[in-house]
């Protein structure tokens, strides 16, 4: 690891206030007013470029109505559970990906969804469009198809 590059762990902590923050929607310059910070230290926290101490992380933790260890919480393909790189690397992007705001669009329009058997179905759409080939994608999209068949 560079001396430059965050610390995962930071860089990780620094996602969570990230995407709790646009979760409830709430602007970098609001969060920097309720701690007393410019916004551009909220942008290095959330980055991971700076470290945020225990006293802070408890008023950010307060600011955006959670406790403290929900900056930690992380799936077993964590930095810190022994995973290959190969797993934490999709961690990361995973969380990146949920902190964005397509991934909490995303997940905000998918919590509406009740139905659990509905849910299924989205899930096994998204799964399976995740393995169709870009190119096929694109042919759908513009209504046009490529030379093979679609179903066989």
């Amino acid at each position: 690891m560079n001396k430059k590059d965050p610390n995962p762990i930071d860089a990780f902590v620094g996602s969570r206030v990230r995407m709790r923050r646009l979760m409830i929607g709430l602007s970098q310059e609001k969060l920097a007013d309720g701690l007393g910070i410019t916004f551009q230290q909220v942008q290095k926290y959330e980055k991971g470029t700076n470290r945020i101490g225990a006293s802070r992380l408890q008023a950010i933790a307060d600011i955006l109505g959670v406790h403290p260890s929900f900056f930690f919480q992380q799936d077993e393909g964590s930095a810190q559970s022994g995973k290959p790189a190969a797993d934490v690397h999709e961690s990361q992007e995973i969380s990146s990906f949920v902190a964005s705001k397509e991934g909490i669009a995303l997940n905000r329009a998918f919590l509406k969804i009740t139905d659990p058997v509905l849910r299924k179905k989205i899930i096994s759409l998204v799964a399976a469009m995740a393995q169709t080939p870009e190119s096929d994608r694109t042919h759908a999209q513009s209504g046009t198809r490529p030379a093979e068949s679609l179903h066989g």
